[in-house]
């Protein structure tokens, strides 16, 4: 599927900041097949079987979060960015590659699960998902690993993080 997937990325140069080049999987969404597709192969790995819930970061994690969470039964929580959801919240700070910005999750939406697989649309740095991870380790959680359409090898996100990463395209 990968070499599939790789027609779909639109790149933006200069976006959201200079000297970025911005990769979007977006365009997949108006290919349903190839969508299905990839949900079926994303859903179907040991992280998400392992896990006892998905975690899908803001934005456009929650897309692809929603879609295997119904494709793999598994019920899912929302880190969102700050000032997003009510409710007694775990909050982290975190760098980007063009910034910084922080992440939340309701600690209501954590205490009946003890394990939880991280789904976001890519992987850079890896201070997104190192934010999810530390918000879920402070609370006494466990991540199963990390699971994205996209990764980034030149950025090396990977390598700060301690848990398995699965990507479906390798850019």
């Amino acid at each position: 599927m990968s070499d599939d997937l790789t027609k779909f990325i639109t790149q933006y140069a200069d976006f959201p900041k200079k000297g970025v080049l911005f990769r979007d999987i977006l365009p997949v969404l108006q290919h349903p097949d190839n969508f299905l597709e990839l949900i079926k192969d994303m859903s179907s790995s040991k992280i998400i079987k392992k896990a006892d819930a998905i975690i899908s970061i803001d934005a456009r994690g929650f897309i692809f979060g929603t879609a295997i969470a119904m494709q793999s039964l598994k019920p899912m929580i929302v880190a969102r960015k700050v000032n997003k959801l009510p409710g007694d919240l775990l909050t982290r700070s975190y760098d980007l590659e063009y910034g910084q910005n922080s992440l939340s999750i309701q600690k209501s939406a954590l205490k009946n699960y003890q394990s939880f697989v991280i789904i976001d649309d890519l992987l850079a740095t890896g201070g997104t998902a190192t934010c999810v991870s530390s918000i879920l380790r402070s609370a006494g959680k466990d991540v199963t690993g990390l699971s994205v359409v996209i990764e980034l090898e030149e950025l090396k996100g990977r390598s700060c993080l301690t848990f398995p990463v699965e990507s479906q395209v390798i850019l």
